[in-house]
């Protein structure tokens, strides 16, 4: 039998679950039935609170000494009133009841001076979860700072031995990082519950006759079972980075892009935020009345998952107390659904889809390719593995951000590129979308994997 790792070995100094956090789950509840006690005395027609607290530690090591060591305990009450349909908020970290009692005098005094909204008000009370699942969403990590700083070393190391070219780090963080939330309103609905995040990440530096090259690797799970280990995060960073040296620019040029799994999760979110609430009811979305349209190539197809077990994006239900369900988004490249709170769907004449809040677990079809099978298909042209910037215009789609990567001949890769521009409208490059890869990045809470678009104009020297 193998030795226990920092990732799963137990400590005798590590707090028990039960007192990791500040505040017991049953104060949360009594907290929150406070708020909307002191609400309904001040005349509120209408109330709403979410009470949270968290808990984390982070390590950073750089080239194998403890550059930072942090702790957090934070806790935050959040109370919204309505009176009619004026509507007020105000927050604070204090859990006293004086302090209680205060924060929803403010929340009412804001109320009193703002403007009637007709689609103002709580989530329409049908809509409200009654049961949930447990989606397993937390895992507490009985990890000391020793453990921490042992991981982080052992990631750093990986890192640099993968090539006598990586001379220098930037740093290897290990942290772990819970939370606990109870929302609440008046019209009867009261929930909440735990959940975890942990994370191990290792960036290095190399350097030749060329110049200098940075690149990173990362592992982000809600249990540290899951988690990969410290050793192939930093080998993986170290392989990322050699491949980079020697990169240099290209000519202006229109060819196939490639986007690698993390980088192709972008596109996704530059759909998800042209068709979410805000955007639409605002009219500042290229996406506008696309429901039953359709915007992606036909082979791609885009399903909700909230209740993925352990999922990032994973929830019950939403900000509002709207109870969340899985739903197609896109089928067959068809836009079937928006994302919505009750205010953005009362704006738009719709219903709430249960994403006050944001969206949840995406998960992105994929053909049977992968990365290398993926390269071969596009022959030739340039894979991203990293884009800087922001540049993309959510009122017209128009789309150019500053890249790195790698020039594709033959299916193969030729050499590394840096310095280069990627442009294109996302309407064309969705539709443009060749293929996806199987080579699906699970870390975050779009579920994609790497994604070929057909033509971009890629702005060199």
């Amino acid at each position: 039998m193998t030795a226990p790792t920092a990732l799963e070995k137990p400590r005798d100094d590590t707090p028990t679950h039960a007192d990791r956090f500040p505040v017991a789950t049953a104060e949360l509840e009594r907290i929150a039935a406070v708020v909307l006690d002191a609400a309904r005395k001040g005349g509120a027609t209408a109330a709403e609170t979410d009470v949270s607290q968290g808990v984390g530690q982070s390590v950073t090591v750089r080239k194998g000494e403890v550059e930072t060591i942090a702790y957090n305990r934070d806790k935050g009450v959040s109370v919204t009133v309505f009176l009619g349909r004026r509507r007020g908020h105000a927050s604070s970290a204090d859990f006293s009841d004086a302090s209680i009692r205060d924060t929803v005098g403010k929340a009412l005094a804001i109320a009193r001076y703002t403007a009637e909204d007709p689609c103002a008000g709580l989530a329409d009370v049908d809509r409200l979860a009654r049961g949930w699942p447990d989606l397993d969403l937390y895992h507490p990590w009985n990890l000391t700072v020793d453990d921490a700083i042992e991981l982080g070393r052992e990631a750093e190391a990986a890192a640099l031995a993968v090539d006598r070219r990586l001379t220098n780090s930037e740093g290897a963080s290990v942290s772990r990082g819970e939370s606990e939330f109870v929302y609440a309103n008046s019209l009867g609905f009261s929930g909440g519950y735990r959940s975890s995040r942990h994370h191990i990440d290792v960036s290095v530096i190399g350097e030749d006759k060329d110049g200098m090259q940075r690149d990173f690797w990362y592992t982000a799970a809600r249990s540290p079972q899951d988690l990969q280990r410290a050793d192939e995060v930093g080998r993986a960073a170290g392989e990322r980075t050699a491949r980079r040296l020697g990169a240099r620019p290209l000519a202006t040029i229109e060819c196939p892009v490639l986007f690698e799994a993390p980088e192709a999760s972008d596109l996704i979110g530059a759909f998800v935020q042209a068709v979410s609430g805000g955007s639409l009811y605002r009219k500042s979305s290229f996406l506008l009345d696309s429901l039953g349209q359709e915007i992606f190539a036909p082979h791609l197809s885009i399903r909700e998952e909230p209740h993925l077990p352990r999922g990032r994006g994973s929830a019950p239900f939403d900000a509002e107390g709207v109870a969340t369900s899985p739903r197609d988004v896109v089928e067959r490249g068809v836009v079937r659904g928006y994302f919505l709170g009750s205010y953005s769907a009362r704006k738009l004449g719709m219903s709430t889809t249960g994403n006050a809040g944001g969206s949840h677990n995406l998960v992105v079809s994929h053909g049977d390719d992968d990365l290398p099978a993926l390269m071969r298909r596009m022959g030739r042209g340039l894979l991203v593995t990293e884009q800087l910037g922001q540049g993309v215009n959510a009122v017209t789609g128009d789309f150019s951000r500053g890249a790195a990567g790698f020039w594709v001949e033959g299916g193969e890769i030729a050499h590394p590129v840096e310095e280069v521009t990627i442009a294109g409208n996302l309407r064309e490059m969705f539709r443009d979308i060749v293929a996806i890869g199987r080579d699906v990045d699970r870390r975050g809470a779009r579920h994609t994997g790497s994604i070929l678009v057909g033509r971009m104009t890629v702005g060199g020297r």
